[in-house]
């Protein structure tokens, strides 16, 4: 028998945790009896209870897994972890607040079968998330495929089941600035994809605001592609040509006319425009030489919590000992 793993990143699911397991268990149970399965709860740093519910989980079904991690690193990160604790051949990665949907698994499993490593879904529809949104989301895409060799689809996020090669892969890419999707494409294997209609959330509210999908494309580009710098370059380049172009416009203007009575708005409007050319430029070598000022670190991605975990085991060894001594 097979088995597989469901990796689950979690922050601040508390009213999300025990309906997403129950309708996984519902679904998993009757449709896919033929495999085994292993339920990975990563919790990044929850300020809520979901960790603590999580535990109540582990209590009642051995195949539940939980991991709390030190703190919040990002989604990006709590995948990774997920990744390094599955033992499955397969690993599926979903969303805590149900917008994946579980009739997919089935299909998954069916194209995993027929020998594809890296089953993707791709999202016909996106309820409760908002025109402007989706506008932005593939104006990005469209934008980063024009600066990459490898195609980042779009409409399609992380919820996917990798074939054990593929998790192996991935596991061995440790850069802490990760882009989890570039690197779905960068280490290649066999793909095919499927498409669902994206759930509204069960409950709560989503993680990621504006500023954090801003924060993830700059982090996306820069650290998936070098072409931001060359088009620095280029854009250095263009200005350098304009400024030797409009040098001899005023100094054949100033031949033919004589020397004009004040040059200031024009000198003012160059030193403004070429300030802010080499700010920009300055910007992007920033932030490429800051993401290899944080891998130069080598820091591991994360810290696992087990402090919990270790008292609990503890408790139980505890019981267990007791319950000898009676015997």
């Amino acid at each position: 028998m097979k088995k597989v793993s469901i990796s689950i990143p979690a922050y601040n699911e508390e009213e999300n945790i025990l309906a997403f397991y129950e309708q996984m268990l519902a679904y998993i149970d009757q449709e896919l009896p033929n495999y085994a399965f292993e339920f990975i709860f990563v919790d990044d740093g929850s300020q809520d209870k979901t960790m603590t519910l999580v535990r109540e989980l582990e209590d009642q079904d051995a195949r539940v897994i939980g991991i709390q991690l030190s703190r919040n690193y990002g989604k990006e990160v709590a995948m990774a972890a997920g990744f390094d604790h599955a033992t499955g051949d397969a690993v599926i990665t979903m969303d805590a607040d149900l917008q994946h949907p579980f009739s997919s698994l089935k299909e998954m499993m069916m194209l995993w079968e027929l020998g594809y490593q890296d089953v993707y879904g791709k999202r016909t529809t996106r309820h409760g998330e908002s025109k402007l949104k989706i506008a932005f989301s593939n104006a990005y895409y469209s934008l980063l495929n024009r600066m990459t060799k490898e195609q980042i689809l779009s409409n399609v996020g992380d919820f996917r089941l990798l074939d054990r090669q593929v998790v192996d892969a991935l596991k061995e890419v440790r850069e802490s600035t990760r882009y989890t999707k570039g690197l779905y494409e960068w280490v290649g294997f066999r793909k095919i994809e499927f498409q669902f209609e994206a759930a509204e959330r069960f409950a709560g509210k989503t993680k990621w605001d504006f500023a954090g999908l801003a924060k993830l494309a700059i982090e996306g580009i820069t650290s998936y592609t070098t072409r931001p710098l060359k088009l620095s370059t280029i854009f250095g380049f263009l200005v350098s040509l304009s400024a030797l172009m409009y040098m001899i416009f005023v100094g054949i203007d100033t031949m033919i006319n004589g020397i004009p009575g004040t040059g200031i708005p024009t000198l003012t409007i160059l030193v403004l425009f070429l300030g802010g050319v080499q700010l920009i430029s300055l910007g992007i070598i920033g932030e490429y030489l800051g993401r290899i000022f944080i891998e130069s670190k080598k820091r591991p991605l994360y810290f696992v919590n087990k402090k919990e975990t270790a008292l609990k085991e503890e408790h139980l060894a505890d019981g267990d000992q007791t319950n000898d001594t009676v015997l």
